[in-house]
């Protein structure tokens, strides 16, 4: 399951930096704009420290983390819906993603220039949103001239609603809202939204990038991102993307908390914004627990059990029988399978059980 997270943002505001960070490609971090002109694409393991303990009792051969691809894009610019900078191109990779990482600059510093002069997030973050918006509002308005008459004259129902749902679409971005913002109610609707594939439907995150010293508590500039933000629906990070990086050069385990503890945080940025990626996927974890491994399954969050058996392989979605369940607390409490089936810890469940994050799973199945 390869869904990506596109990584955007103005030039020069810390992107590439925070890829490298995540990944082990290595983009260019140069202090100039367009570094970075195709986009990097990093396959990243999504920490999750349950493996870990259940590799404790089970000892298995090895253990296998999910992933999420996480996509560098090069810095937008205004006029990029025009086709300036490299426009078109980045705007292109933008609507290849499944969800949205909004690097935006919330420090300062002499010796990186600012594309526009000067720092200020909420700009910033204005600037692409227009730029995705009139890129959008363009997809609507050609996709409106094709309906419009069916829809008016033609008595045709299923144009009717297309043409409902752009309209709506439009008006909202003729006010410089975005189109997530914008709810359906129908199933029917909603699948229509869908296959528009607009730039700003996607769901989206903010990265708040500071100074250092600010990496715990944020700033003042984060705090004006709060607030510009606070009616979307969005998730923010505030991450400090040069000192994750100079703590991912660390050699060992030990050195990289060491140096988390001394500046005050438990867990790396890095690690917080997989974390957060993977829930802005609306993804969720189920693992199989044996002696060959311990692993980790990738499904969309309210999937039944047949559909994350088909994950494993086709043949288990089509012969699915029942499943196993225990769940992850029952399992470390325990300490083995064989425990928990004792204690009556074990669930058999159909094909109608929609499947919890942390679940372990065995399915059964003929074909």
């Amino acid at each position: 399951m390869a869904l990506q997270c596109g990584i955007v943002g103005l030039p020069n505001v810390g992107k590439s930096t925070l890829f490298n960070c995540l990944s082990n490609a290595k983009a260019q971090a140069a202090n100039f704009p367009f570094c970075t002109i195709e986009p990097n694409v990093g396959v990243i393991t999504v920490p999750d420290e349950r493996l870990s303990r259940l590799a404790e009792l089970v000892h298995p051969g090895r253990i296998v983390p999910t992933t999420v691809e996480i996509v560098d894009i090069a810095g937008l610019v205004k006029g990029a819906s025009k086709g300036e900078g490299l426009g078109n191109k980045f705007l292109g990779n933008i609507r290849e993603c499944d969800a949205i990482i909004h690097v935006l600059r919330c420090f300062d510093d002499d010796n990186v220039t600012h594309v526009d002069g000067s720092v200020d997030p909420v700009r910033d973050k204005e600037i692409i949103d227009t730029e995705l918006q009139l890129k959008d509002l363009e997809t609507i308005e050609s996709r409106i001239q094709k309906v419009q008459k069916q829809a008016q004259t033609g008595g045709d129902k299923q144009a009717k609603q297309v043409y409902d749902v752009l309209v709506r679409y439009k008006e909202a971005l003729e006010q410089g809202l975005n189109a997530r913002t914008v709810q359906f109610e129908s199933k029917d609707e909603q699948k229509i939204a869908h296959d528009l594939f607009l730039l700003t439907s996607k769901p989206v995150m903010y990265v708040c990038n500071v100074d250092e010293g600010s990496a715990v508590s944020g700033n003042a500039y984060v705090e004006q991102v709060r607030q510009a933000v606070k009616d979307e629906n969005a998730e923010i990070l505030v991450v400090a993307a040069k000192t994750e990086a100079d703590i991912a050069e660390l050699e060992t385990y030990e050195d990289r908390q060491m140096f988390l503890q001394e500046i005050g945080l438990e867990e790396s940025g890095v690690s917080r914004l997989i974390k957060s990626a993977y829930k802005l996927l609306n993804l969720e974890t189920f693992i199989t627990a044996g002696e060959m491994e311990v692993k980790a399954w990738t499904y969309h969050k309210g999937w039944k059990a047949p559909q994350c058996a088909g994950v494993i392989h086709t043949d288990f979605e089509k012969g699915f029988i029942r499943a196993e369940v225990i769940k992850y607390e029952d399992y470390i409490q325990y300490g083995s399978e064989a425990a928990v089936r004792e204690a009556g810890k074990l669930a058999v469940e159909g094909k109608d059980y929609v499947v919890q994050d942390g679940d372990i799973m065995h399915f059964r199945f003929n074909v």
